[in-house]
C-alpha cells in the first residue's frame, strides 16, 4: 500500500535536543545523590523517565521516588535547557512537501502535552500537524508500543500500513515493529547507523534535510 500518514518522534528527530536532555537527567541524578556518566544516560534518550531510572536506579526507588525526579527532571529542563533547544534542519520544508502530497502528519511523543505544544511552536509546524500524542495517550514510554499504537488509532480509518514512522533512536524502531509499522531512522539524533539498521529500520537517513533532498526515492513515495 502506499504510505498515507507519516508519523514523527520529536526529540532528536526533528530537535537537537537529546544532549540538553542527557545533561538534564544527569543534573537531576545527581540531585537525588546519584552519580551518573552523561554518555551512559545518553545512550537512554528515547525512552521516556519510566523506562529510563531504572536503567540507573533500583526498582525500589523508581517506585518510592520516580515521580519526585522525573517533576525534578522536567522543571529542570525547561528551566535551564529548553531555551537552547533548535529545529534540526529541514523540518518545516519536508512537512510542507508531505502535506503537498495529500499525506497527514502525525507526531508520536511521550512527552507533556505542553511540552508537545511548545515542540510545535518552537519547529513552526503546528498548522501542518494533524494528530499528536503526549503522556496523557500512553502509559508506558518508548521501547513500548504505546505512543505508536494511539497515533495509529487517531489516524483511524488508516490501516497500519499505509503509515510509516520516522525516529532517531532504536527504541523507536523497536516500538513502531511491535506494532507492525515500519520506520525510517535519522542520524541526527547521534545514534550509529548499525544500531537503527539492526533495531529495523528500512532506510536512514542523516536529518530531516536530507530525507527531504531524497524524497522522491524514500520510502515516503512507494
Amino acid at each position: 500500500m502506499s504510505v498515507k500518514a507519516v508519523i514523527f518522534d520529536i526529540d532528536g528527530t526533528l530537535l537537537d535536543s537529546v544532549d540538553l536532555h542527557a545533561r538534564a537527567w544527569v543534573a537531576a541524578f545527581r540531585h537525588f545523590g546519584v552519580e551518573t556518566e552523561e554518555a551512559a544516560v545518553r545512550a537512554q534518550i528515547g525512552k521516556g523517565g519510566d523506562q529510563l531510572m531504572p536503567v540507573f536506579l533500583p526498582e525500589e526507588r523508581v517506585a518510592r521516588e520516580g515521580e519526585t525526579i522525573e517533576a525534578y527532571r522536567s522543571d529542570l529542563f525547561k528551566r535551564d535547557y529548553l531555551s537552547q533547544v533548535r529545529p534540526s534542519p529541514g523540518v518545516r520544508a519536508l512537512f510542507e512537501r508531505i502535506r503537498g502530497d495529500g499525506r497527514r502528519l502525525a507526531l508520536a511523543s511521550s512527552g507533556k502535552k505542553d511540552e508537545v505544544a511548545h515542540y510545535q511552536e518552537i519547529l513552526g509546524i503546528g498548522d501542518l500537524v494533524d494528530v499528536a500524542t503526549s503522556a496523557d495517550d500512553a502509559e508506558r514510554s518508548k521501547p513500548h508500543p504505546d505512543i505508536f499504537a494511539a497515533v495509529i488509532e487517531k489516524l483511524r480509518p488508516l490501516g497500519v500500513r499505509e503509515m510509516i514512522a520516522v525516529g532517531d533512536t532504536p527504541y523507536d524502531a523497536e516500538a513502531a515493529a511491535k506494532v507492525r509499522l515500519a520506520t525510517i531512522g535519522v542520524l541526527c539524533g547521534g545514534f550509529p547507523e548499525a544500531d537503527l539498521s539492526a533495531a529495523g529500520c528500512t532506510a536512514i537517513y542523516r536529518d530531516p534535510q536530507d530525507l527531504l533532498d531524497g524524497y522522491d526515492a524514500s520510502p515516503l513515495r512507494r
